[in-house]
């Protein structure tokens, strides 16, 4: 399939934006004031040992402490079980490397199983195996590939190496030249580890434009195309080292017209940030993202088919598929995904839909698990949680609502203003009591309540004034004592 990357890069953040057929599948942001953490190595210190989660909480620097689980020390040996409160002590210093980003209100995740990621290569320096990527299916081309790396490690090497899904490709001279920058950049790391102090940053992960070059590259990229000169620049030094094959596919974009309006990646990306998903058909998915799991929920809607309604269910059901594997990825939602399907009473029509989605989550790079269609007929999916959201980078919970979605109806706040003055008038003796509302609300107080408020004023023998706040939401009031 014929992919092609656009590079937008600002003052303020790249974009990267993954295109599949010249549409979106993908997008990537960091920004400036808060780059990526996945893959740094730090120094950090062991700040709290916690062994009743076989865990502890390491400070490297970072606004949070991060979370380091006895499974993720290189030290933990599970035929052994030692305990996590045996193989660290508090304020003791650490080599630890990033695996999973801050999400929430968690913390970073770490390791102490460090791993330096080439472009064909990934190196393991502490370990001893040679892992293929499991990309790669076919057992003869595995041990194939495990063969060739062998010959080509110099005479005394040491550490372990993870074969990626490139290598099949690359030449003797490429990988040679891979294992020769993943040796520096080690040699690097432990002569910096050595002076550094505590809670401190060792070494940092390729910016955003430099990993595409090392991770997202194939035979099927077409070409890159980066609206930064600068950036454009920079990029060709790496391919000339790294990449030289893919040297020509880098093209400057000069054109005055934006980047991604010209390949409506602006537009897509407005939509991956919509709750409603329209399908070409007419159906709609409605997606709804909590912190625990996130809900997609199938419709038919307009689409009423030429047939039966079980083919009209059905064919909706299938661009469903296409449709959830993309915006999972373009959103990049990760953790628990319940999938709400129409019912569909024929099991090869159910069966041809899992084998759909299957096929469509293939080309993720995340991690997926499918684990088919429960008793309650819903699809339960699981796509590991690597980094934030693209809803949760990009937006906030809404100042007025909370996050909610929803907003109290302005007679429900009318009643609860009726209550709360009432309440108030027992506890303080006023001459008045003035209510500050938004507009709406003191429009409904001033027409269709404006009895039940001049009952409350004869009941407490004050009178109620109304005045309306412009910068005041739906649900925010406030009650001053004249």
């Amino acid at each position: 399939m014929i992919e092609e990357i656009l590079v937008n890069v600002t003052p303020q953040e790249t974009r990267v934006a993954v295109l599949e057929q010249g549409v979106v599948q993908e997008l990537h942001i960091e920004r400036t004031s808060s780059l990526g953490l996945v893959g740094n190595i730090y120094k950090g210190e062991v700040v709290r040992v916690l062994p009743g989660m076989q865990s502890a909480f390491v400070e490297i620097g970072l606004p949070r402490a991060a979370f380091l689980h006895v499974a993720d020390l290189l030290e933990f040996d599970a035929d052994q079980h030692k305990p996590i409160q045996e193989l660290l002590y508090e304020g003791q210093p650490l080599l630890v490397q990033v695996v999973k980003e801050p999400i929430g209100s968690k913390g970073a995740r770490l390791t102490t199983q460090i791993s330096i990621a080439g472009r064909f290569l990934v190196y393991l320096p502490q370990q001893r195996h040679i892992g293929v990527s499991q990309r790669i299916e076919d057992e003869s081309e595995r041990e194939a590939l495990r063969t060739r790396l062998l010959s080509l490690l110099p005479e005394g090497a040491s550490g372990g190496y993870i074969i990626r899904t490139l290598a099949e490709t690359a030449t003797d001279a490429e990988l040679l030249a891979d294992l020769e920058y993943l040796y520096k950049a080690w040699a690097n790391i432990q002569e910096a580890s050595r002076n550094a102090k505590p809670r401190s940053l060792i070494h940092q992960d390729l910016n955003l434009p430099l990993r595409v070059l090392r991770d997202f590259l194939c035979d099927e990229t077409s070409r890159i195309a980066v609206d930064s000169r600068e950036t454009y620049q920079k990029m060709c030094d790496f391919a000339q080292r790294y990449a030289k094959g893919m040297l020509d596919r880098i093209e400057h974009y000069p054109g005055q017209r934006p980047l991604f309006d010209l390949y409506g990646v602006e537009a897509e990306i407005e939509k991956a940030l919509s709750r409603k998903v329209e399908l070409q058909s007419g159906g709609y998915l409605i997606f709804d993202q909590t912190e625990a799991l996130t809900t997609v929920d199938v419709n038919t809607g307009s689409f009423v088919g030429h047939r039966t309604l079980s083919d009209t269910i059905f064919k909706t059901n299938l661009e469903a598929a296409q449709t959830i594997a993309r915006q999972l990825r373009l959103r990049n939602l990760g953790g628990i995904i319940i999938i709400d399907f129409i019912d569909m009473e024929d099991e090869i029509h159910r069966t041809a839909v899992l084998e759909e989605l299957r096929k469509a989550v293939a080309r993720d790079r995340v991690r997926t698990s499918i684990h088919g269609f429960s008793g309650l007929g819903l699809v339960e999916m699981t796509r590991k949680r690597t980094r934030e959201s693209l809803a949760h980078i990009l937006c906030e919970p809404c100042s007025c609502c909370g996050g909610r979605g929803e907003l109290k109806t302005a007679q429900t706040v009318c009643y609860e203003i009726l209550r709360e003055v009432l309440r108030i008038s027992r506890q303080f003796d006023a001459r008045e009591y003035r209510v500050l509302a938004s507009q709406k609300v003191i429009d409904l107080f001033l027409d269709e309540e404006s009895q039940a408020l001049a009952m409350l004023s004869d009941f407490i023998g004050k009178p109620v004034s109304l005045q309306a706040e412009t910068q005041y939401g739906q649900e925010n009031y406030d009650i001053v004592l004249m």
